[in-house]
Parts: structure tokens; C-alpha cells; sequence
């Protein structure tokens, strides 16, 4: 399956897992160290936004990916649209990975979808529910996080990823670990 259509499927997946946050909710704490749900909802969202100016435009301003504190819908759409109508061969900039390395589109949804994957496992996580994307979501994430650089950039001040974690379990207990979560869904925050 081509990335862009495992894209969209991790959009709707962590679409369904969204709609089940209660307002009660949003205090719990999340797999990601200081953020509680209200934080990482607020993350995912601007990332869906900030990510779908960037394919549609070529480029978008660290600004573009601020935290907003709703609207997981209309941000899943607009980047879903993104990807959909984005010329295959267009090349993206995203300032929150390079300020100077342009990304094929297709490489920019594989980015995105890590991103999405490991955020709904940390939102159900928070929800104290079990999340296990299907074979080929795992697949897809655990390839995108088998390029994810460690060292010591997982260690700064609001590092994308925590340090690697050791894991001898499955493929989808492997991905989480190379993005430092606990695959046992261990709180952070």
C-alpha cells in the first residue's frame, strides 16, 4: 500500500481514538515526559496543521506547527486534502526536521505518519486503553522509526524523541522503543 493511503489510515485510527478524550480527560498525564492530553492533543493538532501548509506550500513557518487546543477533525482533513492533491514530485522543507533539506512528498507522509502512530498509542496510553495499529501501520512506523537518529539530540530540552529504550518484544514493542516510550505504556508525565 502506497504511504500516502497508510497515511490516511493513521489519520482515521487516531481519529477514533481522539473522539473518545473527555474534557475530564485532558489532565491525565501522557507517555510524553511534560505533557499531560491537553498538551499532546494541542501538539498533534498543530502538527497536522503545520504539516498540511507545508505540503500545500512548498514550506510553512515554524509557526505553522504551534500547539492549537482543538480541532483534531478539520486539521486531519486539511492535511488528508494535502496529500491528496500534493504533485508527487513536489519537494517539501520542514523547518521542524531541516532548515535547509528539502523532502519528497511521499517521505514527508512517512514522517508524519511515526508522528501520528506513536501520538495515538500515547493518547490511548493516557486513556489507559491498549492501542496496537494494524500489521501494516507497524510496519510502516517501525521502518520510519529504524530512521529516526539517536545520540544526543534525544537528551536536549524538547527533543522529538526520548532516548532509545532496550526491546525484545515485537515489531510494534521495537517502534516504541526506538522512540523511547515503554512499550508496557509506563507514564512520563
Amino acid at each position: 500500500m502506497a504511504i500516502i493511503d497508510l497515511h490516511h489510515r493513521a489519520l482515521t485510527v487516531a481519529g477514533a481514538v481522539v473522539a473518545r478524550v473527555r474534557s475530564t480527560d485532558l489532565a491525565r498525564p501522557t507517555p510524553c515526559a511534560g505533557w499531560d492530553l491537553a498538551a499532546l492533543l494541542g501538539h498533534m493538532v498543530g502538527q497536522n496543521h503545520g504539516f498540511a501548509e507545508a505540503v500545500e506550500a512548498g514550506s510553512a513557518p515554524r509557526s505553522a506547527y504551534a500547539p492549537r487546543p482543538a480541532g483534531w477533525p478539520a486539521s486531519a482533513d486539511r492535511l488528508t486534502s494535502a496529500f491528496a492533491t500534493a504533485p508527487p514530485d513536489r519537494v517539501v522543507l520542514l523547518v521542524e526536521i531541516s532548515e535547509e533539506l528539502r523532502f519528497p512528498v511521499p517521505v514527508v507522509a512517512g514522517f508524519h505518519l511515526l508522528d501520528t502512530v506513536v501520538h495515538t498509542w500515547d493518547v490511548a496510553t493516557a486513556l489507559g486503553e491498549p492501542f496496537r495499529p494494524d500489521d501494516e501501520l507497524v510496519a510502516a512506523t517501525l521502518a520510519q522509526a529504524r530512521l529516526v537518529p539517536a545520540g544526543a539530540a534525544r537528551v536536549r530540552p524538547g527533543a522529538a524523541f526520548a532516548p532509545v529504550l532496550p526491546a525484545a518484544g515485537d515489531d510494534w514493542e521495537q517502534a516504541l522503543a526506538l522512540l523511547g516510550r515503554d512499550p508496557h505504556g509506563r507514564l512520563a508525565a
